[in-house]
């Protein structure tokens, strides 16, 4: 049976292997520019998750102007499909403040289906961000 986890960032070591997954699938896989994936780390509150204790995917919560922005959703691509994403989404929802009421992300077309099993909704026109077309999703109660 193989366990997966998803833990919240405490450490130096920890954002280190977060940050290589990010690299990885937004950069490398993705073609991101880099001074467009590292920005606003110091602000946002990141996680971690490992199956069998590898890590395997990553992503960030910050508060912005308009509310709370989840962002940064990577999972290495030999791990897609079980399910890492909807633990990463669920971790993410599950440590912002009771007092969220405003909660959005911008997401990859591809991303959409798994975002609004937690109840996003699109809003808005499609648009582009680092060469990848996206929606505006926000979080319906």
């Amino acid at each position: 049976m193989e366990t997966l986890q998803v833990i919240k960032v405490a450490d130096q070591e920890e954002l280190e292997r977060a940050f290589a997954i990010r690299k990885i699938v937004f950069v490398e896989e993705q073609n991101c520019p880099p001074e467009l994936e590292w920005e606003n780390e110091e602000v946002s509150t990141h996680f971690l998750a490992t199956l069998d204790n590898q890590p395997c995917g990553a992503c960030r919560w910050r508060k912005t102007d308009a509310g709370y922005k989840l962002e940064r959703f990577a999972v290495l691509k030999e791990f897609r499909g079980r399910r890492i994403g909807q633990a990463l989404v669920a971790a993410a929802l599950a440590d912002l403040p009771s007092d969220a009421e405003y909660i959005y992300l911008n997401a990859q077309l591809d991303a959409m289906p798994l975002y609004a099993k937690f109840g996003f909704q699109s809003e808005g026109e499609q648009f582009e961000e680092a060469g990848i077309q996206h929606f505006k999703m926000v979080k319906k109660a």
